[in-house]
């Protein structure tokens, strides 16, 4: 029977269950997940936010899928305060190094996160370590693509590195309470029209 989970993976956690040195992994959320589930694509292990778990392989094939471009928001704290010439650049384009090629980013948006957004964030453990001489800013990012560690590059390759990085959510799947270690259970159909695709 197919099963549909997202959660919010913390700060410092593997996409995975199985063991590799003293790190967390999935096995960390205390939750008696089925054998068979596993991650749709993954979070870096110093990334965090929504992650989708299911069993259902056709289902992560066309969440995955490149042609489908599902929309990804991300909310994303970095260094100093970025100009107007940084949101203009990000949005357009960017050249980014993947996987040893050279790959040109697709038109996103970007944006400055409102005080009310803000306030939503959770803290993290551990805190982003505090630099009074050194400003930070929290921007939105949408993309379309997701390469890895696209965020990141795309935010270096402009001037303003990455401090910490929250994938907020999938087309209209976002997590209500938005907490570290959060598990929601969804049904198919449910799940689908979330996330814009047709049910198989």
């Amino acid at each position: 029977m197919p099963q549909y989970f997202s959660i919010y993976k913390p700060f410092q956690m593997l996409c995975q269950f199985s063991p590799e040195g003293d790190k967390k992994t999935l096995t960390d959320f205390g939750f008696a997940f089925a054998k068979d589930i596993y991650p749709v694509g993954r979070l870096d292990f110093d990334s965090e936010g929504l992650l989708i778990l299911t069993n259902d392989k056709k289902f992560n094939h066309q969440l995955l899928n490149p042609k489908q471009k599902h929309e990804r928001e991300y909310w994303v704290q970095v260094e100093g305060s970025p100009t107007k010439d940084f949101f203009e650049k990000i949005s357009k384009s960017v050249m980014i190094n993947v996987e040893g090629k050279i790959h040109k980013t697709l038109p996103c948006k970007c944006n400055m996160l409102d005080e009310n957004e803000i306030q939503k964030i959770p803290q993290r453990n551990p805190p982003i370590r505090f630099r009074k001489n050194i400003p930070d800013t929290w921007i939105s990012l949408i993309l379309h693509e997701g390469k890895n560690r696209q965020v990141r590059k795309m935010t270096a390759a402009c001037g303003f590195p990455t401090l910490r990085l929250i994938r907020k959510r999938i087309e209209n799947l976002t997590l209500p309470m938005f907490q570290p270690f959060e598990i929601v259970e969804h049904n198919e159909k449910e799940i689908h029209k979330l996330l814009n695709l047709i049910s198989l």
